[in-house]
């Protein structure tokens, strides 16, 4: 058995290859994802920490380290990070129990 993880923190740096095996939709994903991240609407900021929150529901190491650290150079606060992975703690909760409401339906279809 070997001690290598198979998330591997230097994969990270390698992100910006994608683009080796099919570099047209790799550059268009690169060209959209940097448009995404410009400040607009929303602050670089608070984008960052909607980054963050969706990265801790989709379960990606890798986007965490990435914006742990983005959302700290951003200037958010281990608090605001904390709530925000609570938000996206919240959603996920809602997201499983709101299907509940189908099982319930079902149920009182099949026993009624």
């Amino acid at each position: 058995m070997s001690d290598k993880n198979y998330f591997n923190r230097e994969d990270l740096k390698k992100f910006g290859n994608i683009t080796e095996f099919q570099e047209e939709m790799g550059k268009k994903f690169f060209d959209y994802y940097g448009e995404v991240f410009k400040e607009g609407a929303l602050t670089v900021r608070e984008k960052c920490l909607i980054a963050l929150a969706v990265s801790h529901s989709e379960h990606c190491p890798y986007c965490i380290d990435a914006y742990t650290t983005a959302c700290l150079k951003e200037g958010a606060d281990e608090e605001q990070m904390m709530e925000a992975v609570h938000v996206a703690a919240g959603i996920k909760a809602g997201s499983t129990l709101v299907y509940g409401v189908q099982m319930m339906n079902q149920t009182k279809k099949l026993t009624m």
